[in-house]
């Protein structure tokens, strides 16, 4: 009965022990923004960053031009133009958030792609896209057509891609739930 205790009590012990190392935390930032400035002869530093003074912050320090229409005039007929993360926009860093523009030329699209670090959310602002992502089980295949002001999800690292079949340009924003999604493009990846 004393040898079932003491290997009760040192198994307890090893799985308190092994719980306590498992154990981990995402820490929200120590301010609203960090505007990251390169140099050190700045006076605020958080999260290894030195930052740009908060009171020094303008509206000029945040990024616009989402407006701007990409040139889909190339082999796949679109164009990712604007990718919104916090090299564009200082503030976003340690957010974890970016954001792009995606324009389709009629018949145009995107090839088969992937982001390593990131779920992205599509969202339709004009025309009519094609949308397919590719789960690790084949049988569950998910196809489906978006129209304007609807949304698609892409979950991180599954195999996605979107094609314009409507008559006319079509243009999407996509969320990215990491300020570097990375992507890797499925043909350049395997027939290099």
């Amino acid at each position: 009965m004393e040898g079932v205790v003491n290997s009760f009590l040192v198994t307890f012990s090893l799985l308190a022990l092994a719980s306590m190392l498992a154990s981990a935390s995402d820490p929200s930032s120590l301010q609203d923004f960090c505007l990251t400035l390169n140099g050190t002869n700045h006076n605020v530093f958080v999260n290894g960053n030195f930052c740009k003074d908060p009171k020094l912050v303008t509206a000029d320090d945040f990024f616009s031009g989402l407006d701007n229409a990409g040139n889909t005039s190339n082999a796949v007929g679109s164009r990712v133009t604007t990718t919104v993360n916090a090299d564009q926009i200082l503030g976003l860093d340690k957010l974890g958030i970016s954001l792009v523009r995606i324009d389709y030329a009629p018949n145009g699209g995107l090839t088969p792609h992937t982001h390593p670090r990131a779920t992205e959310v599509l969202v339709v602002t004009k025309g009519k896209l094609y949308v397919d992502f590719v789960t690790s089980n084949p049988d569950n295949h998910l196809f489906a057509k978006v129209r304007r002001e609807e949304v698609f999800v892409f979950l991180v690292c599954l195999i996605h891609f979107q094609f314009n079949i409507g008559n006319t340009d079509a243009v999407a924003f996509a969320g990215l739930s990491s300020q570097n999604p990375g992507v890797a493009t499925i043909g350049s990846s395997v027939w290099v």
